[in-house]
């Protein structure tokens, strides 16, 4: 089951991340409301997450049980070796921060599950460390309870969210927390199994869309949702990047997969949707071709405008992970995929 409208919404997200992460004197910083939009921005991770679980279930619901060794083989094909390329990247302008301490936690994906080293090297690659905790769960999950239809995952899924939610949202206004670049803030923020929830509430929503799926116009829905996340982002003071958004994510992600409308004749556009597929590829490598682009503008020696810097930073990274989308991960993922595990 393809759902191709919902491809677009992961560049969205992944845009959105990338703005958060770019020079605050850009203009849209300038804009009451919407800077506080871009400053929280990284909530685009937890909806990655989410969006992983649903598709999870989504890509599988038919298989009465997932091979282990096959599905870990696919899993790694996809996402490992864009990983790798974001690190060889970052490490033409970013050699001084190489270690070879620094190289194992990187290379191994176990970064996060360290806090004060969360974001080591290629920053933007935390988020492999919470992935591979997702890929090494579903098979068992998905063969002991989704496949049985075993309905304690739904009990076990919504317990986690919700300690998870009131831990967080305690967490941050506690002593323990020392606010950001601390450890206690990538504990807070990064740490794998604080990120479970968003994996397991996508699954449950993934479960119900595909017990449920019936096609209708949600075009009004969808766009009411959408501004009610924004809203949300501007004037309430509460942590969502540990899936507390979800209760809005979830029904959105829905919505626009159920959805016949307008909206989605223009999300499933081929551009559009080309532009989600090469989403990942612009969240590993977006912050080495910052990196990288800084540095040629600076030994040319020109004065231009942040604005400026922006659009043609947008550019170089849409044309560079769309190179990588084509000649690196799409090429290496389907070696990789018919390579035998005996």
């Amino acid at each position: 089951m393809k759902i191709s409208q919902i491809t677009f919404t992961r560049f969205v997200a992944a845009i959105a991340i990338v703005i958060s992460h770019f020079n605050k004197d850009l203009f849209l910083y300038q804009i009451n409301y919407i800077s506080d939009i871009f400053l929280r921005a990284n909530v685009g991770v937890s909806y990655f997450f989410i969006l992983s679980g649903f598709i999870m279930i989504v890509a599988y619901h038919k298989k009465d049980q997932i091979d282990y060794l096959d599905f870990y083989r696919n899993r790694f094909a996809r996402i490992y070796p864009l990983y790798i390329v974001g690190l060889l990247l970052y490490l033409i302008t970013k050699s001084s921060n190489f270690s070879v301490y620094k190289l194992i936690l990187y290379l191994f994906g176990i970064q996060s599950w360290i806090p004060g080293e969360a974001l080591v090297l290629n920053f933007p690659g935390w988020s492999i460390s919470v992935e591979f905790l997702f890929y090494l769960l579903f098979p068992l999950l998905y063969n002991r309870y989704y496949s049985k239809q075993n309905k304690s995952i739904w009990v076990i899924a919504i317990i986690i969210w919700v300690i998870t939610q009131v831990f967080s949202n305690f967490y941050v206004g506690s002593s323990w927390y020392e606010g950001p670049h601390t450890k206690s803030h990538e504990f807070g923020f990064y740490f794998p199994l604080l990120h479970l929830n968003e994996f397991l509430v996508g699954n449950l929503a993934g479960m119900f869309f595909v017990r449920h799926h019936k096609q209708k116009n949600y075009d009004l829905p969808v766009i009411l949702l959408f501004a009610t996340i924004l809203l949300a982002l501007i004037f309430i003071p509460l942590n969502f990047h540990n899936g507390l958004m979800a209760v809005l994510f979830i029904p959105l992600i829905i919505l626009i997969s159920y959805n016949n409308g307008l909206l989605t004749k223009i999300f499933s556009l081929k551009p559009l949707e080309y532009l989600g597929e090469i989403s990942y590829a612009i969240y590993i490598v977006h912050i080495p071709v910052l990196y990288i682009l800084r540095e040629i503008l600076k030994w040319k020696h020109q004065l231009l405008d942040i604005n400026l810097v922006f659009w043609i930073y947008i550019a170089v990274l849409l044309i560079v992970s769309a190179l990588f989308y084509r000649w690196v991960e799409k090429p290496l993922r389907d070696y990789l995929k018919k390579v035998k595990i005996k």
